[in-house]
């Protein structure tokens, strides 16, 4: 079954009010939908920009911006849901830092569907921001989602960098991994996109990446943000000879989008030039 993809160079903005970052929400993906699109991917700590709804005493805190935004995410949850419903597709939203127990937040990436259904992929793989300045913890369960087009996981940016997180995501029957990222250097969007590549070369699966663009320097978290999104394939017959299906102009706000079909996957397992899927049991067996 094919179905229209949108992957989003979102851009940070200085919102004010909650009216503004609805409008903000409901013009992003209203333009996905009317383009066709039927899966949504937005960046990873998009919604750090719900900060600036708050008062400048919270700016220089990321502790205080954090336990602000816990105040708006039943509203976040309500208006992704509605937006999902609305437009009939499936949006995965970013990243939303969550108040899980007293003193502990997890990275956490929702995935909404039309039934108004939702559920979420927690990060597994914190990187040293995170852990040093955030105290962010890391998720403990690896989850796929079941969607009327196939079932899909998601790796939260640094998790992308790590195989064995997308092969078990691959095994349980995820063919497509939406990649919601956040990075501040080019190589850092670098080291994710090569990880992208990575896991749809070894798994012959779609990966998909979305990117946080432009500054913000109300925020210590988010302040400078930089990439470029990217619809990834395998690399054999009837795919792009460089696995890149789709790419987006760096650094500019703006959605990208390809036509994908999961079955491809299945198809290129046992009939491609090479068959990573199916020999990743092969390396193992040499290493024992």
């Amino acid at each position: 079954m094919n179905v229209k993809i949108a992957a989003a160079q979102y851009d940070i903005s200085f919102l004010e009010t909650w009216a503004n970052y609805q409008q903000k929400s409901q013009h992003w993906v209203r333009e996905a939908a009317e383009h066709g699109a039927k899966i949504l991917l937005f960046p990873e700590y998009n919604t750090m920009e719900l900060a600036s709804l708050f008062s400048e005493a919270i700016y220089s805190s990321l502790n205080d911006q954090l336990a602000a935004l816990q105040t708006v995410h039943e509203a976040f949850l309500n208006l992704f849901q509605n937006l999902a419903q609305e437009h009939q597709c499936v949006i995965q939203a970013g990243s939303f830092p969550v108040l899980v127990s007293e003193g502990v937040y997890h990275n956490r990436a929702y995935l909404f569907m039309p039934s108004g259904e939702f559920d979420f992929q927690d990060k597994m793989m914190m990187t040293r921001f995170e852990n040093e300045r955030w105290l962010i913890s890391a998720g403990d369960e690896l989850k796929t989602f079941d969607t009327e087009f196939g079932r899909i996981a998601i790796n939260i940016c640094y998790d992308s960098e790590f195989p064995l997180l997308a092969r078990q995501q691959v095994e349980a029957g995820a063919n497509l991994i939406l990649v919601p990222s956040c990075t501040d250097t080019i190589a850092g969007y670098h080291r994710v996109k090569i990880g992208c590549q990575a896991r749809a070369l070894e798994n012959q699966c779609y990966v998909v990446q979305a990117a946080l663009v432009g500054n913000a320097s109300w925020s210590p978290a988010v302040d400078v943000n930089v990439g470029a999104a990217g619809i990834y394939t395998p690399v054999d017959y009837g795919f792009p000879n460089n696995g890149i299906l789709a790419s987006g102009e760096f650094n500019k706000p703006q959605w990208i989008y390809a036509e994908i079909d999961l079955q491809n996957c299945e198809r290129i397992r046992a009939e491609g030039q090479v068959f990573n899927y199916r020999d990743w049991a092969r390396q193992l067996q040499k290493l024992s």
